[in-house]
C-alpha cells in the first residue's frame, strides 16, 4: 500500500494540495472541518498515510489511537473536552462511509444524544405511516 493516493480528497487535503480549514496537524494525522457539518463543530481526523478503511488497519498499526489522542487535543483547543463530543468513525459503504480514506468524526455543539433521539422518533413515525400506507394497497 502507497503512503498516498494521487486521486483521495483526503490525501489531498493531508498533502495541502487541496484547500481545508485545518485545525490540527501533526507527523501522523490532519484535523480539519468537514465541508457538510452535521454539528456546529463537524472535524475531520484523517491519516497521512492512505489507509482505506478500519478493516485495514493492522494490530501492530497504532493509527486509531493516535487519532483518538488527536481527537482529545482537538476538542481541548476548541472547548468541547469537559462538555462533550462525539468521537466515530464509519466502516465501508453500509456503515455510511463515503470517502474510502479512515478517517473519524469529531461533532459537538449541541446535544447530540437529543439529536438522534429525535432522528429515531421521526424515522419510527415515518416508517410507521409508510407500513400503513403500503397496507391499505
Amino acid at each position: 500500500m502507497s503512503d498516498t493516493n494521487p486521486d483521495c480528497i483526503f490525501c489531498r487535503i493531508a498533502n495541502h494540495e487541496v484547500p481545508a480549514e485545518v485545525v490540527y496537524e501533526d507527523d501522523l494525522v490532519v484535523g480539519f472541518k468537514d465541508a457538510h457539518p452535521v454539528a456546529p463543530i463537524h472535524v475531520l481526523i484523517v491519516p497521512r498515510k492512505h489507509i482505506p478503511t478500519l478493516n485495514d488497519v493492522y494490530a501492530d498499526d497504532n493509527i486509531v489511537s493516535h487519532m483518538a489522542f488527536a481527537a482529545r487535543k482537538i476538542a481541548e483547543d476548541l472547548g468541547v473536552a469537559d462538555t462533550g463530543y462525539r468521537f466515530s468513525m464509519n466502516v465501508n459503504r453500509g456503515g455510511g462511509q463515503i470517502v474510502f480514506h479512515l478517517h473519524a468524526h469529531l461533532m459537538a455543539g449541541k446535544n447530540l444524544v437529543t439529536l438522534v433521539i429525535r432522528l429515531a422518533v421521526i424515522t419510527s413515525i415515518m416508517w410507521g405511516k409508510l407500513v400503513k400506507l403500503l397496507r391499505k394497497k
